[in-house]
């Protein structure tokens, strides 16, 4: 049996785990933190764990072919939840919008809030958004290596995909030609951000994001925290061993290209393969050691993603109804934007809240709550020291007062996790929590794939191809292990997933309305809350 080990317990490299240990791989996962998740972490709070990083799941079909790939069914291991509602925005002269994932129930909201014109607008910018998904799901996101030959075909079989990508145009460019709303402007290109961009520099190729939406998003009843928590528990249960609170210090490769893998507990092992969970960068910085500082192709990684100030609370909220995502817009994003571009903190910035007990099935709780607060910030540059938690807080509860919001009490410093946080969570990131940048048309063709220039060395995660999110990060370990089927001359027994979706039925929750006013070690375990994870306690070592 060939003998695997990862080295990092992210959703990448826990679905590379996965995917070989049903190829009959003899499978170690090497995690240094004490939970797996990577970048799906907690904050503690006398209400239990605080999401702290990704809070609703897309593309679910990706999420259900990798438990099915060890015989389970996603549903038995996960309480999923999903929200009709997409997400509730609100701007400060006081005008709100929801969305869903119906387009016709949209447009009607975008009518009434925007007039009939940029109503049609969205309808003509969702069907571009989604025969630019279909078109480039199967020869670019589902594929181990994106081909620019395989795109250039899907657009010579379908000659409008080149005015729907907008080759030359930035996300902002091509919205601001679209809806004649700066609102909707702002509220559309904010799916920038979702993969580390701004939409002043990010492809207009991104419009794509909103297609992956508005298929639908569900959440985890207990927490995002549960999916890494039932993906460690599925890989106990079929014989992989996971070890937690180890480092690896170093990877070591002999002439004869075998792997060496030394933890900071003095062990050698020994492995046929090896896939590394973590920021590609990290390689190249020498983070394992010489022997893989060639592995990756080092110019596209100093181009950084977008970081993040994050709060995780638990709180009293006062202001207008929440739905479970909520956007508090600036009034300027360029005031946003600018900055961060010059790698300086926003001068006023949007807010997007997670109110986590929140469900547009159920009523909102009678008292305190658990919130997340994500403020957009630019990833460190090297050397860099300085932290500005005291003003990123103030921002914040400035920016919800405009609203006439304010949580009770309001968080403090050790609830908000920095870039500074974020680049010693996941060394040489520089705090970047998307990998590279997607700035740039071809950014895609740019970012490392699962291969690597050195034998029986591979990469899995955020940082890889086909990018950031959970299931892009799901994504790319099945091309981990794709890859590895292939070098390894193993029969690959996966079909591809059915990503294409469906749209939701009509929903009267669309409306626009007036609001009343213009990641980890620290994660705790709570009463109450035994779910996914159980496994690992019992029979991992901490």
């Amino acid at each position: 049996m060939k003998k695997a080990i990862v080295i990092g317990a992210g959703i990448g490299g826990l679905s590379t785990a996965v995917y070989m240990r049903a190829l009959g791989l003899d499978v170690t996962v090497i995690e240094a933190q004490v939970h797996p998740g990577g970048k799906i972490r907690t904050k503690p709070s006398n209400l239990g764990p605080v999401d702290t990083g990704p809070t609703v799941l897309t593309l679910l079909p990706v999420i259900r072919d990798l438990f099915a790939a060890l015989g389970r069914n996603l549903n038995a291991d996960l309480d999923l939840v999903q929200e009709q509602l997409l997400a509730r925005h609100f701007w400060r002269d006081g005008s709100q919008l929801d969305l869903v994932g119906d387009p016709e129930a949209n447009a009607r909201a975008i009518a009434t809030f925007a007039g009939p014109k940029d109503a049609d607008a969205f309808l003509r910018f969702r069907a571009a958004a989604q025969r630019l998904f279909d078109a480039f799901s199967a020869p670019i996101m589902q594929m181990p290596a994106p081909s620019q030959l395989h795109a250039t075909h899907a657009v010579l079989r379908h000659p409008r995909l080149a005015l729907d990508m907008a080759p030359h145009l930035s996300l902002a460019r091509l919205l601001s030609g679209r809806f004649g709303d700066p609102r909707l402007q702002q509220l559309f290109g904010r799916y920038a951000t979702y993969v580390g961009g701004t939409p002043y520099q990010s492809p207009a190729l991104l419009s794509l994001i909103w297609r992956a939406e508005e298929m639908g998003v569900w959440r985890i009843r207990g927490g995002m925290h549960r999916l890494p928590a039932a993906l460690a528990d599925l890989l106990v249960q079929n014989g992989a061993e996971l070890r937690f609170n180890e480092l690896v210090r170093r990877v070591q490769i002999n002439e004869a290209g075998a792997s060496t893998v030394v933890t900071d507990a003095g062990q050698s092992l020994d492995a046929d393969v090896i896939v590394f969970n973590g920021d590609p960068r990290a390689l190249d910085q020498g983070a394992l050691g010489s022997d893989l500082m060639d592995a990756v192709k080092p110019a596209p990684l100093e181009h950084r993603s977008l970081s993040a100030h994050v709060l995780a609370c638990a709180a009293q909220w006062s202001g207008p109804k929440l739905a479970h995502h909520n956007l508090f817009f600036t009034d300027d994003p360029r005031q946003e934007f600018d900055p961060i571009a010059e790698r300086q903190p926003p001068r006023r910035a949007t807010l997007y809240l997670c109110a986590q007990d929140r469900s547009d099935t159920s009523p909102p709780p009678a008292g305190p709550e658990r919130f997340e607060i994500i403020e957009n910030a630019a990833p460190m540059t090297a050397g860099t020291t300085w932290k500005e938690d005291t003003t990123c807080l103030t921002r914040i509860r400035s920016a919800l007062a405009s609203f006439g919001a304010g949580l009770s009490p309001f968080p403090t410093a050790q609830q908000l996790s920095s870039p500074q946080d974020f680049a010693r969570l996941f060394p040489h990131s520089l705090g970047s929590l998307y990998g590279q940048s997607p700035h740039a048309l071809m950014a895609t063709f740019r970012r490392p794939t699962a291969k690597t220039r050195m034998r029986g060395i591979y990469l899995a995660g955020g940082g890889t191809h086909p990018g950031a999110g959970v299931p892009m990060a799901a994504l790319s370990g099945r091309h981990a292990a794709e890859t590895i089927a292939k070098d390894l001359g193993l029969t690959w027994p996966f079909p591809q997933t059915d990503m294409r979706g469906g749209t939701s039925t009509g929903s009267p929750i669309a409306a626009p309305t007036q609001s009343r006013s213009s990641p980890s070690s620290d994660r705790s375990s709570h009463p109450g809350t035994d779910g996914p994870g159980d496994a690992i306690r019992k029979t991992t070592s901490a």
